[in-house]
């Protein structure tokens, strides 16, 4: 009798022993993922060890009767967002210091930094970002004397919404050292007035001037800058984010916080440029895979040229609101060829920032030349924006196996500027996601955060609709680059992860991927196209955990 108990305590344990540990169900869900080209519906998942066993229906509380079983009181549930392009650090100290985006007049502008300086009266220099001239009603580039009539005993700084162009004082000029025979740098420009004399904007390289006088931050500050990054990131459902220019102190940190295990969203890092902050990163190779998934640091970002605001951007033919600027190239072909070599001959993904034509041809003629010497075609280089593309040069995207890494919102953004920059026919190259599509071109979707808001439901809704939040233009702005709501969520999900190189582990609900995931609190499928950028996230999970609950 003794022996036939043994015989069923160790048919017992055997039996709990083909259960994953510490599994738990979410029932009672509306779910959604794409899962290889089919977009699949569950209405539960089952979880353990961090990553997903299986998704099904109210079968799996009984494949699974010793788990954890949460309701998901029919709330949707969708994989983890991936923002294929952010700016980490930057998304930080946006909320330290002082935020301009999307204020509509220079007044307005004006007073809100009066009103920081007020409150920050021991700051050495006031700094911010997000000013965008385009938006207001006199549509110029400010000037200095316009700080100085709210700011004048301090420095100030403020980067605009781009990050390529910035605006001092005054005072913030005295102290670079600005004068009329300050030259303009290679792939910048200094506005002067009809005298020479600096007006307080400088344009993408220039910017160095005034930000080399801006003292760093210190250790304290960025680590505070980097908690309130993953506290954003976190309410906005982002489980992932590609973040466009690490260097050695941010990197370091990422590290610190991974090991701490203070990280929310994974980083897929890309090391700043390829000069010495790539050659001290990339000393030991690639990084795939760094404390359980949550950073990587494969690939590396390059700058090919500026803005279309700031009429930066690289342009073949001069801008048709400016005639005469064709705007700024970074550096030469040779240079662009070399830094590229350079990036994919040490087995790193090239991604590099390009927006107008211009810069667009220059960097898919460096990614060819590098392919070819290196015979290296499985890196998955990238364009970084891919804004206005030559019509001439999109099909070069998928000869090459580029991947076109953009931004929704830069569209909805920009329509009310875009096509005054370049004309009617050059912007039917413009924020062309639908004929990258269809061309098999993979496109990567991001933010540009803290450029563009963070919420990707604002992408999702820009790249559906192509309408700004006022439902204007109706119909929406080139509707015929509109994405499916499919596609879209793709382009936020496992395309994006492809773009990382982590498609077999992120981007989807299914077996063995980590369990990254959000749930919403409307159907993102059935929704009016209108409401889709109101969407809320009320909880968002990384590898099996809650980071953030709206609650």
């Amino acid at each position: 009798m003794k022996s036939l108990k043994y015989l069923f305590l160790i048919i017992a344990i055997a039996i709990s022993c083909t259960q994953p540990s510490k599994t738990t169900v979410i029932n009672n869900v509306s779910g959604y993922s794409i899962v290889g080209d089919k977009l699949i519906q569950f209405s539960a998942v089952a979880i353990a060890n961090g990553k997903f066993l299986e998704t099904g229906g109210a079968e799996l509380l009984d494949s699974y009767p010793n788990a954890k079983v949460i309701d998901g009181n029919g709330r949707t549930m969708l994989p983890g967002l991936i923002d294929a392009h952010g700016h980490v650090m930057g998304l930080g100290f946006q909320q330290l210091n002082v935020d301009l985006m999307g204020i509509n007049s220079l007044e307005a502008t004006l007073d809100t930094l009066k009103s920081y300086a007020e409150a920050n009266p021991d700051l050495e220099w006031i700094q911010g970002r997000g000013w965008n001239q385009t938006l207001w009603p006199e549509n110029r580039f400010p000037i200095a004397k316009d700080i100085d009539k709210v700011i004048s005993d301090r420095p100030v700084w403020l980067s605009r919404v781009d990050g390529h162009a910035g605006w001092g004082n005054t005072m913030a000029m005295q102290i670079a050292g600005i004068s009329q025979d300050t030259p303009d740098p290679q792939g910048g420009k200094i506005i002067r007035d009809s005298k020479g004399n600096a007006t307080g904007v400088f344009i993408d390289a220039a910017e160095g001037y005034i930000q080399s006088k801006v003292p760093a931050p210190t250790k304290k500050e960025q680590e505070l800058a980097l908690e309130k990054a993953f506290e954003q990131m976190a309410k906005m459902g982002i489980t992932s984010v590609h973040d466009a220019g690490v260097g050695i102190s941010a990197w370091n940190l990422y590290k610190k916080f991974a090991d701490a295990r203070k990280a929310k969203t994974r980083i897929y890092g890309m090391i700043s440029g390829a000069g010495e902050t790539f050659d001290a990163l990339s000393e030991s190779g690639p990084i795939e895979s760094y404390a359980d998934d949550m950073l990587a640091l494969r690939s590396v970002k390059l700058y090919s040229d500026g803005a279309l605001g700031s009429r930066g951007a690289a342009m073949i033919e001069p801008y048709s609101d400016d005639p005469g600027n064709t705007g700024l190239l970074f550096v030469e072909q040779e240079e662009m060829d070399a830094m590229v070599s350079k990036v994919i001959g040490k087995g790193y993904q090239a991604n590099v920032h390009a927006i107008g034509d211009k810069g667009n041809r220059q960097v898919l003629n460096a990614i060819e030349k590098a392919q070819d010497e290196h015979n290296e075609r499985a890196l998955r280089n990238r364009v970084e924006h891919a804004q206005i593309v030559s019509l001439e040069d999109i099909p070069r995207f998928k000869e090459l196996d580029v991947i076109a890494s953009m931004q929704p919102t830069h569209a909805t953004s920009d329509k009310n500027m875009a096509e005054d920059r370049v004309g009617p026919q050059r912007i039917k190259g413009g924020y062309a996601w639908k004929t990258f599509l269809k061309q098999g071109t993979v496109v990567a979707a991001g933010s540009d955060f803290p450029v563009e808001h963070s919420n990707p439901f604002f992408g999702l809704y820009s790249a559906v609709t192509r309408m700004g939040h006022d439902g204007e233009p109706e119909g929406g702005w080139y509707p015929n680059e509109a994405m499916t709501r499919e596609e879209a969520l793709r382009a936020f999900t496992l395309d994006a992860a492809y773009a990382a190189h982590q498609e077999n582990i992120l981007g989807s609900i299914e077996q063995g991927k980590w369990a990254d995931f959000i749930l919403i609190d409307r159907d993102y499928f059935e929704v009016a196209g209108g409401e889709i950028w109101k969407l809320t996230v009320l909880e968002t999970w990384v590898a099996g955990k809650k980071v953030f609950s709206k609650d």
